[in-house]
């Protein structure tokens, strides 16, 4: 196995605006990271990763830029980045930006030109398009709700838009739009920025034919996926950008966030042959137990949900390339409240998710307050929302009758993003801790009892046994780099699997659910064979040849 820096540390996602605010505005800034830097060295984070620091007018919290050389005018200055920079190199962590070039703002000056008339030599970097009978030029709706086209006035025609209609798509047919997408990536580069996570990177190509989708039961608008993912050309634009970053810095870290790739074809993108992406960041993981409807859940399913995934993710060749080991971010749902149980086994649930995480192959990304368990915030209203795509869906599901009020607010409790936007909690002081004033989205009501005051204080918190969890990796180069083999799959309620490397081999047994299920030894291991490395309860082991798991129980074992 080739070894990498990216491969070996531990990262940390940071959605910035809900991080820490140093400057009593409600809203989380840089100067509030690095007021928090050591935090993150002592938790044993190595890699920081940040959602857009680049200037926006915040129509999708930051994912629609005004200006990619600068610095959002909420989160600071560029001398605050150089600060923030210089501050994490001197710690020995990297530093990873991402970098949204799909799309920009409608407020980009290149936008603004572009809208100004069809002979504009700004006018080919977005993708504008005449109606068809009076209306849109097909079917297509946009990820957050509505169309994805937005008709412009002055010029007669529409221009399209995936996500929001203030976040209009580029052409990146457009030679010119590819070499100043370069420059910029470059610009960051001589910063000294380690990496990127390149957003929806697979949609930077696009049908031009524009067919129609087909419309399916319960939808408003036709499904328009295989003509705006992972369309062949977009290939050859990431081995571009790979050899131009590249050829700046050799040992950056190129991510791409991927949707509609899973373990079985992301080599597309990750093949060491194929010269584009490190890692992709996929989402197998974040539509479990979701049903059929959003307001309802249903229960996991260990076997084709759980293992069937994150082994076929853990069981890639080298060849295909590394992934990143993750399950909540900015865009899902807090991850013990999806995949745990947040309630009557908060901190066993979490520590075992926790222990799952920390021993696959893969780089962990840490989502800021799933260490200390932060859960989904399901006393919130409507009101309380603040993603754009609640209220766009709103009007198509529930103004239009296809859904009632009070099933759209569920579901929102089960699925929305602003689950995992609301702010860090710190202590259990006004606002938790996260500022001084009046927070830009409402903290989550247990902030008085989940908060990282005082799990520091408590020796068998959620966040004290991360700790304990990252150390153990770093100290176990077989949970980085070792083997993976699956034991007993068709077990209905405990995950286990061996990591191996040379000489060196680690058991793993994760009891998924709240009951007490029973392991057996393999034939030819005996208990005396295994030495606890950590787990989430006390453990006094018998001599049989059996493991009575308790709720949510993991245990890690060193084979000896």
């Amino acid at each position: 196995m080739t070894r990498a820096w990216w491969k070996e540390g531990i990262a940390y996602q940071i959605y910035v605006r809900s991080f820490k605010d140093a400057n009593g505005d409600g809203i989380g800034d840089l100067q509030g990271i690095i007021e928090k830097l050591d935090y993150l060295k002592e938790l044993g984070i190595d890699i920081i990763y940040l959602n857009p620091i680049n200037k926006s007018p915040n129509d999708d919290n930051g994912y629609d830029i005004s200006d990619f050389r600068d610095i959002m005018d909420e989160f600071g200055t560029l001398e605050d980045f150089d600060q923030l920079l210089k501050a994490i190199h001197e710690n020995g962590q990297r530093l990873v930006l991402d970098l949204v070039i799909n799309h920009s703002s409608d407020e980009h000056p290149w936008f603004i030109e572009s809208r100004k008339g069809k002979d504009n030599p700004y006018r080919d970097y977005y993708i504008w398009h005449p109606g068809k009978d009076g209306r849109e030029p097909n079917n297509w709706g946009s990820f957050f709700g509505g169309s994805a086209w937005q008709l412009d006035e002055a010029t007669g025609e529409y221009y399209l838009h995936l996500f929001s209609k203030k976040q209009p798509d580029f052409n990146w047919r457009n030679e010119r739009l590819q070499n100043e997408m370069k420059d910029m990536m470059g610009y960051w580069i001589d910063k000294g920025v380690d990496g990127f996570r390149m957003d929806a990177i697979n949609h930077l190509e696009k049908d031009h034919s524009f067919p129609d989708g087909k419309v399916h039961e319960g939808q408003v608008y036709g499904n328009f996926i295989k003509y705006v993912q992972n369309l062949p050309e977009v290939h050859g634009y990431l081995k571009d950008i790979r050899n131009y970053a590249l050829s700046k810095r050799e040992d950056l870290v190129l991510i791409g966030e991927t949707g509609g790739v899973s373990y079985d074809n992301a080599f597309i993108y990750t093949g060491i042959d194929r010269g584009e992406l490190d890692m992709t960041f996929h989402f197998d993981m974040h539509s479990v137990g979701k049903g059929k409807k959003d307001w309802e859940r249903r229960p996991i399913r260990l076997i084709d949900e759980i293992k069937d995934k994150f082994t076929g993710w853990q069981s890639r060749e080298e060849e295909d390339g590394w992934c990143p080991i993750f399950y909540s971010n900015h865009d899902t749902t807090r991850t013990v409240s999806r995949l745990g149980d947040d309630k009557k086994y908060l901190k066993e649930s979490a520590k075992m998710l926790a222990t799952l995480q920390l021993t696959g192959r893969g780089t962990p990304f840490i989502y800021n307050g799933d260490e200390i368990g932060m859960t989904n915030a399901y006393e919130y209203g409507l009101e309380d929302y603040r993603d754009v795509a609640v209220f766009t869906k709103y009007k198509d599901f529930v103004e239009s009758g296809l859904v009632s009020a009070e099933d759209y607010l569920k579901g929102l409790h089960l699925t929305s993003r602003d689950n995992s936007r609301t702010p860090m909690q710190w202590n259990d002081s006004q606002y938790a801790g996260f500022s001084s004033d009046e927070p830009w989205i409402k903290v989550n009501k247990n902030y008085k009892e989940i908060n990282v005051e005082a799990q520091m204080k408590d020796p068998n918190s959620i966040l004290n046994y991360y700790k304990e969890m990252i150390q153990v990796r770093n100290d176990n180069p077989v949970l980085v780099y070792g083997d993976f083999k699956e034991i007993n799959h068709d077990d209905e309620e405990l995950y286990v699997y061996m990591r191996s490397l040379e000489d060196k081999e680690v058991l793993v047994i994760i009891n998924f659910y709240d009951k007490k299920p029973v392991f057996n030894l393999p034939s030819g291991l005996a208990k005396s064979d295994l030495e606890l490395i950590i787990s989430n309860y006390s453990c006094k082991d018998n001599d049989r040849n059996e493991i009575e798991l308790r709720p949510y129980e993991v245990r890690v074992y060193r084979i000896v």
